[in-house]
């Protein structure tokens, strides 16, 4: 069985590294996001948001939607370890 886990492992691997090779690379001026995505958004901010801050333009008018869902699931975990701890914290005052 560890080995098999081994195996599936090393292939996940591979396949994720073999995947990586046909991405532009770090940095280069002429990838999708360089040349249609950036452009549009350093001339079309003002106009169309009336924000002057380009990055809160972006993330709050133009990914609205993915901002909400990442801020969503940091609260969750946040909730989460609070509720924990505070429950641990009840359980060791009542022992003590």
């Amino acid at each position: 069985m560890k080995l098999f886990a081994l195996i599936t492992s090393v292939l996940m691997g591979a396949l994720l590294i073999y995947s990586t090779l046909d991405m532009p690379r770090w940095g280069y001026p002429h990838s999708p996001a360089g040349s249609h995505v950036s452009p549009r958004y350093i001339e079309k901010t003002m106009e169309e948001t009336a924000v002057p801050n380009m990055v809160t333009a972006v993330l709050a008018d133009y990914r609205g939607y993915d901002t909400l869902g990442e801020t969503t699931v940091i609260f969750t975990a946040g909730m989460a370890c609070i509720l924990l701890l505070r429950r641990n914290r009840k359980k060791s005052v009542r022992q003590g």
